[in-house]
Formats: C-alpha cells, structure tokens, sequence
C-alpha cells in the first residue's frame, strides 16, 4: 500500500492506545509495553499485532513525522489524491502546490519526494530506513561476560520476520540499549538503512546482585567466628577462592570490599561487595543448648547505648499502655551500603583479603 494512503485509512494513535495530543514520553511508553508484550518470542507474541505496533510507532514516534501524518490526517486522502507538476488535488477539486506548503511542504517532500514523487532531477527520492527497536533476555551470567544471541525483527520485504545477530557486551546493565547500525528497516531510493535498538533485560542470579560494575554477596559466618575472628573462605564470580579476614568483633551486616573482583567492562573493573551475615541456629545439641544458656546467663548488656537493658527478674516487660508483652529490643544493623562507615575496604594486598 501507498504510504501516504496508509496514512490516511490507519489511526496510529488508535493501534499504540493512546490520544492523539498525548506527549512523545506517553507514546514511547505505550509502544514499548505493547512490543514486550506482543513481541515474537514473548509467550503472548502476535506477529502482525507487532508489525503494526512497530509501524504505527515509527510515524508518530518521529517528531517530523507525526507533525506531517497529523495534518495529511486532517487534510483527507483527497490532499495527496493524483499528482501532476507539483501539484495535488485538494478538497472540492481545488489544486495544492506542495511548495505552497511552506514548511509542511518540506516535511511532505522530504518524506514521499515532490508531487511526482521524485528529486528534482527525476530521480527518485532517497529516504532512509525506518529505526526498529526490540527487546532481548539474557542471563545474569552472560551479561557480566558477554555473549552472542539472536533477535527477530519485522521484514518489510517479505511481510515476515527476520533472525538478526546481537553481541552482547561483556558488563551490559539491566536496561542497557545496544544499537545495531544499519540493521533497521531497508531505506528506498537508494536511501540508508535505519539502525536497531536492542534493549537488553537481565535475568537476577540466585547468589549474586550488581551494583553498577560492583558485584554483591553475602555470606553467613557463625557467631564465634564474628566474636573472635577468623578467616573465611568465600568464592568470587568466576568460581575463584578468596580468604575473607574476619576481625573480632564484627557484626552482622558489616561489609568488606574485595578490589578487582567485580564486573570487568571498557571502563573499568569493580569490587567484589562481601555482607557477612551472623547465621543463628534453629537447632541446637544438647551441648551447643548448654553452651548458649550459660553464654546467655553471663552476658552482660552494660555499657552499651542503654536503649537495651537486661531484666533483673522474670516478669515480662510492659508497654506503655501497660500490656504486657514480651522483651522487646531495638537493634542497630550495620549498612552494607558500600559508601556506609560499616564497610572494610580491603583488597589483596592487605591483611583483610588473603586471594
């Protein structure tokens, strides 16, 4: 079909769901939640519904080409009706010089060529490819190391889909949008291909979390460990063994930083975020029973921020409405925020980290 007649029998505001004085923001958000969700490879994929989602989007998601389909819509197909000299059939039989059109004129010359629908030379007017912009799910893994994967786009050529190729960087955030220059739509009349966005959705790792190019883990040690110290064994992304150093006295929550070991991209490589977590039994042997109460019945709560105090007898504590209620406590967890006063920075040069 004519582009120019497509224009006028398809309401692109209608097939993107959205009004047509919406903003370019609203237009773009409803055209990315329809193309996730009727996308080919998705679970709900509907080809066509995506090839019309795509079109539709490629007119009014152009500036430029929504100022020009808006007042080719308000003018009627009559406006671009048949073409002689430059000029065209408008409303009534009356004649349209399209250079009248001041900059409208140029808007429509640039996009369909003049009223004979070539250069000025007779040659046929170069326009570029449409932008295409699709979506691809990789894992956790992949996008810390890179990985090569496949996506379909709509073929305007053969009315189908098409299998073009993606590398994905090594270190590409959630989110992260790879473009494909000249793996768009064809242009015509010798005019340029447009290019592919691929926006990259990263799949959460069982173990691991990201901080842009830090990586994150917590570990569990074992409240002796944390009362005395001591030297923990943990393993780094790629399955490499790093001897965490504990200080006595470190509470739960306290994190350490392992430089070098996190998310290696072209800007830089990160750290490794180490939370230790104080694990608390749920079953105890009658010596580890004994060992606790004893623990227990010796500790002292004094000298802390006397927000916690230890009863001197066994009557339950009372509210302030004077129900009783059991101990209550409040407790102060350290940040394992990675800029927060409860961080170690260490690496493998000092005593902290043993690679």
């Amino acid at each position: 079909m004519d582009p120019r007649r497509e224009w006028f029998e398809t309401d692109y505001y209608a097939v993107l769901g959205v009004s047509p004085d919406a903003s370019d923001p609203d237009i773009t958000k409803a055209y990315r939640k329809l193309a996730r969700k009727h996308h080919p490879d998705s679970s709900d994929g509907d080809e066509e519904r995506f090839k019309q989602i795509s079109a539709a989007y490629d007119v009014i998601g152009d500036s430029e080409k929504r100022a020009a389909y808006d007042e080719a819509r308000r003018m009627g197909p009559a406006g671009f009706g048949p073409q002689m000299g430059g000029f065209a059939s408008g409303p009534g039989g009356f004649s349209i010089r399209i250079e009248d059109l001041g900059d409208l004129g140029g808007i429509f010359g640039h996009l369909f060529g003049d009223g004979r629908g070539r250069a000025g030379r007779g040659d046929p007017m170069p326009m570029r490819g449409q932008d295409l912009e699709t979506r691809v799910g990789v894992s956790f893994r992949d996008a810390i190391e890179g990985a090569i994967t496949e996506v379909a786009v709509p073929d305007p050529s053969s009315g189908g889909m098409r299998k073009v190729k993606v590398r994905i960087p090594a270190g590409v955030d959630d989110g992260g949008r790879i473009r494909l220059a000249g793996k768009g739509s064809p242009g015509s009349g010798g005019g340029p291909n447009g290019d592919l966005f691929v926006i990259v959705d990263v799949a959460r790792d069982t173990d691991f979390g990201r901080d842009g190019r830090n990586l994150t883990v917590s570990v569990p040690i074992t409240y002796p460990e944390a009362v005395f110290g001591a030297d923990v064994r943990v393993l780094d992304f790629g399955g490499n063994s790093v001897t965490l150093r504990i200080p006595p006295g470190t509470p739960s929550g306290k994190t350490f930083r392992v430089r070098g070991r996190g998310v290696k991209t072209r800007r830089g490589t990160g750290d490794l975020l180490v939370s230790v977590e104080i694990a608390v039994p749920t079953k105890l042997s009658a010596p580890e029973q004994s060992a606790v109460e004893a623990l227990r019945d010796v500790t002292d709560f004094e000298g802390g921020s006397g927000r916690r105090q230890r009863n001197a007898d066994p009557e339950p504590a009372t509210l302030a409405n004077g129900e009783p209620s059991a101990n209550r406590s409040n407790s102060h967890a350290t940040s394992g925020d990675s800029n927060a006063a409860g961080e170690t920075d260490t690496n493998s040069d000092t005593a902290g980290v043993t690679p």
